[in-house]
């Protein structure tokens, strides 16, 4: 391997073991706590280097984000198959909740811990998250025009589903499920069923 080759490989290795290290301090003692020396102390090297690749424990976050819903982007869109954009809707929804119990963590960082979203908005840098919440509209849009749900405002349609998949994922990643006293397959049954007949009451 050349030297400039394996270089970029050990750069990239640093980078995902910072990387690693901040997104289990975030969720662990949260953001406002987790600093940049703390993220040096857990992979045992100095501050300094951590500001050899990031500038500041924002654009960590950032980096940690997008690389979350760049897995969720590919999700979703695998469903671009799907000609019915009523189907598409629901294997959308259902694709969301399965990612959210799949990735309670990511799912953490993504749309519950509270972190500073100045990194993320700044120079339009939040096309991950557009991207998703865009495809999601634009099904709408195709169901509304070949009027598979209620005639409505496409952007409160949008919100309104979105807001039930995340409280859905919500409720059951902060363990909020348990007052069901269910066994955990029954429990993770019973929210793609929910979302189910949330959409019965969106056809026409």
């Amino acid at each position: 391997m050349a030297i400039k080759e394996r270089k970029e490989r050990e750069k990239q290795e640093m980078r995902n073991l910072i990387i690693e290290s901040a997104t289990q301090l975030f969720l662990k003692q949260g953001y406002d706590k987790t600093s940049i020396r703390s993220v040096a102390d857990d992979i045992e090297y100095s501050p300094a280097t951590i500001y050899l690749y990031f500038k500041d424990k924002d654009e960590i976050f950032y980096v940690i984000h997008e690389n979350a819903f760049d897995i969720l982007n590919r999700l979703l869109r695998q469903h671009e198959v799907i000609a019915d954009p009523f189907e598409r809707l629901a294997a959308l929804g259902r694709t969301y909740i399965e990612f959210g119990l799949k990735n309670p963590d990511y799912y953490d960082l993504m749309f519950i811990m509270r972190a500073p979203m100045s990194q993320i908005k700044n120079e339009e840098k939040w096309k991950a998250g557009e991207c998703a919440f865009g495809y999601l509209l634009t099904t709408l849009a195709a169901c509304l025009e070949q009027k598979k749900i209620r005639q409505a405002d496409l952007h409160v349609t949008g919100i309104q589903v979105w807001s039930y998949v995340h409280g859905l994922v919500s409720l059951y990643v902060r363990e909020r499920m348990c007052i069901l006293m269910q066994p955990d397959d029954v429990t993770r049954e019973m929210l793609y069923k929910s979302f189910e007949l949330f959409l019965a009451n969106l056809k026409t």
